[in-house]
């Protein structure tokens, strides 16, 4: 379903404006959509790990990192300090990339976990949220240097198909955010555009006072939704945590340690959420300090009401299922 989803998510510039105005995005976005749509198709309970693909998912996320930058040098260049991170990040992902292979041919031959193997992973861990904080507060660059640090934990952590997954979803959200701006150039809302266009993540910005909700919001929410979703069950999550394969962690432990081997597992599964929010925060809707107070409430509400129900589940299972016995009938003896 998540594939059929796609398919159809794939043909939205085609039934609108868009596709007019912006012909080579469209088609981006057509194909990025298609791509995406394979990976909930592809098996996750006993697979055979193939390192390969998580080498050609790290070459495959250097080569969009390039195309971005090479294509944005000129309309957003940026400080020689700054692109020098990003290039460290890129030569980063390049390392991650092989990590996985090296480790595993190590174990092969017997030789144990490398030292230097598990100390570019734990390193890497350690940092993924530390340095974009580093990067240039321009929207796309610290979405850039965001998705490198992510990534590079991900393929640590990956011994086949899934390695290709978040830079599959990187690519989709990056056009995503680039359609959104050809659909809001389309409306002529000329003030949400500014803020699209050359937002910094550290401006102090009123956003209330530069657009209203419009119906396209609707749209965005839905898509929202079915991204979160596709981030989840995109590669089978639930299959693949049930069927957990300890060569998922190799490159970080090769001792059972079901609390660590746990907590890295999580952390794979929630790195593409984290890729979706980061892009979804620039395109989710704005308004007052009433309307969002109001919407926070309806979903504490909405959230409290689901727990209610699953305590209440339980106490009526107890009244219907389970019987108090206060006290026991005296044993009658016959002679």
């Amino acid at each position: 379903m998540l594939s059929v989803g796609l398919a159809a998510l794939s043909l939205w510039p085609f039934l609108s404006e868009v596709f007019e105005k912006a012909k080579v995005r469209s088609m981006s976005w057509f194909l990025s959509c298609l791509c995406l749509a394979v990976f909930p198709l592809l098996p996750v309970v006993g697979r055979e790990p193939n390192l390969h693909l998580v080498s050609c998912a790290g070459l495959l996320a250097l080569f969009t990192s390039f195309c971005f930058l090479w294509s944005s040098r000129r309309r957003t260049p940026l400080h020689h300090s700054e692109t020098r991170l990003l290039l460290i990040q890129m030569i980063h992902v390049a390392v991650c990339a092989f990590v996985p292979s090296l480790t595993h041919s190590s174990l092969q031959q017997k030789r144990g976990l490398p030292l230097l193997s598990q100390i570019i992973s734990w390193t890497t861990l350690g940092s993924s949220i530390l340095i974009p904080l580093l990067s240039s507060t321009r929207l796309f660059h610290r979405l850039l240097s965001i998705l490198l640090s992510l990534t590079a934990t991900y393929l640590l952590l990956s011994t086949g198909s899934e390695a290709l997954f978040p830079p599959a979803l990187s690519w989709l959200m990056f056009v995503w955010i680039k359609m959104e701006q050809e659909a809001l150039l389309t409306q002529r809302v000329s003030g949400r555009q500014e803020v699209l266009c050359s937002v910094d993540f550290a401006a102090n910005i009123d956003i209330t006072k530069i657009r209203q909700l419009k119906l396209d919001d609707i749209r965005r929410s839905y898509f929202f939704v079915f991204f979160i979703i596709t981030a989840f069950f995109g590669t089978g999550n639930i299959a693949s945590i049930n069927s957990f394969d300890p060569a998922s962690v190799y490159c970080f432990l090769t001792v059972f340690n079901p609390f660590i081997m746990g907590g890295l597992m999580m952390w794979k599964v929630i790195i593409p959420f984290i890729i979706v929010m980061c892009f979804i925060n620039d395109l989710i809707n704005y308004g007052s300090w009433l309307d969002i107070g109001t919407s926070i409430s309806h979903y504490v509400i909405v959230m409290s009401m689901t727990i209610f129900l699953m305590i209440l589940s339980v106490v009526t299972h107890i009244l219907t299922s389970q019987r108090l016995v206060l006290w026991r009938k005296s044993k009658i003896h016959y002679p």
